[in-house]
């Protein structure tokens, strides 16, 4: 590991201040060496989702973003609205790492795995994968099938998992069938496809047209429009053939939650042998994921009594059902990878980039359809090159050119 000593590699971090200021910058930052039980990935892809944008841009004014730093060392500003501070009062004042999930390239080991280095990886990380290099647990890492360029596995561990997840969550508590929010999402896509190739019902639902073309162009049956005018009963009739109990939402705010619900109960209601003050003994389940609305749930209760709404979150689902389980979504993951699992970006763009007024207000949107990709080695932002120092980066140069398929020493 002597040869490794000195590598510097160049980290995004967002900052809001207490004054009501974000800011975000790339930082320098000497890698440190793997412990036992980790491994440290060159970073080659990391996809901007919808939690990252979240935590990057906070509730700032997009309106009020401006570039501030240099070519070398690029800052963006954005007011932040004092009212707002409270929604991110733990985080005030520090330089918070960004991105969940990535892929890469071990190039350093621990000594339990050390077999490991050469190997493309999946991966997350609480410190940020928006990052050219990145230690991790190994067993936080997902491997790849050889030949696999890290591109292709960026946007294997979020997505993928959370799909997994919900369908795990609808077996284990005893439903049958899905309904789900803001569906024709990358993540809805892959709920779709789940579905399909495991022959579970899923009520999809969207907010247009195009949206709904882009679902049933991809095989669904039941695609819903809450736009639409008779939203509410089809709606009913696709929980009464489906007999969907389960919901994920990923709007979060508003009333959509509670209508869900509502669509359950008269779901039930019409298969019911006769009538109860308390409503239908089924119970009707919908689990917040997402926050599109920032905005407070409201439920109007007028769907019995036997109902629940609450939080989900892959990540703590994931660590509930344990390593041996989780191993076992993971490795489903990896085997389709390019079919149930696969992702498409519109745009990849550098650090360098992510730091742009112009292209943070693309991808600020988190519009249908539209997923940017991060390569931290890429184009237009600080290359390996400037980043490395001492004789570690000799040791890492090699890599430069065949990062998209190295994949054994």
């Amino acid at each position: 590991m002597t040869d490794l000593v000195g590598l510097k590699g160049l980290e995004l971090r967002s900052t809001i201040t207490s004054s009501g200021t974000l800011a975000l910058r790339l930082e320098e930052v000497v890698v440190p060496e793997p412990a036992w039980d980790e491994v440290l990935v060159r970073v080659e892809a990391a996809p901007l989702n919808p939690s990252d944008i979240i935590l990057l841009l906070g509730p700032a004014e997009l309106s009020t973003i401006q570039a501030v730093g240099s070519a070398d060392r690029p800052m963006v500003k954005a007011s932040v609205p004092q009212p707002r501070l409270a929604e991110v009062m733990g985080r005030l004042d520090q330089a918070v790492p960004a991105g969940n999930e990535g892929a890469g390239i071990i190039i350093d080991a621990g000594t339990r795995s050390r077999e490991l280095i050469g190997r493309t990886v999946a991966t997350r990380s609480n410190l940020g994968m928006y990052a050219q290099y990145r230690i991790v647990k190994a067993s936080d890492c997902m491997l790849l099938p050889e030949g696999t360029p890290p591109r292709q596995g960026a946007s294997a561990f979020i997505n993928p998992l959370t799909a997994l997840g919900m369908v795990e969550t609808m077996r284990r508590e005893g439903h049958t069938a899905l309904v789900h929010t803001a569906a024709a999402s990358n993540l809805g896509q892959m709920l779709n496809r789940v579905c399909l190739a495991d022959h579970i019902g899923l009520v999809n639902i969207v907010r247009s047209k195009q949206q709904m073309e882009i679902l049933h162009s991809l095989g669904a049956k039941y695609v819903l429009d809450s736009t639409s005018l008779t939203f509410k009963t089809d709606l009913t009739d696709a929980l009464t053939e489906t007999g969907a109990t389960l919901a994920f939402d990923a709007i979060g705010g508003g009333a959509m939650a509670s209508t869900i619900l509502e669509g359950m109960e008269q779901a039930a209601i019409r298969n019911a042998k006769g009538y109860s003050r308390y409503g239908s003994s089924t119970h009707k389940q919908v689990y917040i994921y997402g926050v599109l609305d920032a905005g407070p749930t409201q439920i109007d209760r007028n769907f019995g009594m036997a109902w629940g709404v609450g939080g989900w979150l892959m990540t703590w689902f994931i660590e509930k059902i344990g390593p041996k389980e989780a191993e076992r979504l993971k490795n489903r993951v990896a085997a389709e990878l390019t079919t149930t699992f696969v992702s498409s970006y519109t745009a990849e763009i550098s650090l360098t980039e992510a730091l742009s007024p112009d292209i943070i207000a693309r991808y600020a949107r988190r519009a249908t359809g539209a997923k940017y990709l991060i390569v931290p080695h890429g184009r237009g932002g600080l290359d390996m090159g400037r980043a490395h120092s001492g004789a570690r980066s000799n040791a890492i140069a090699a890599f430069g050119n065949h990062a998209e398929t190295f994949t054994d020493l």
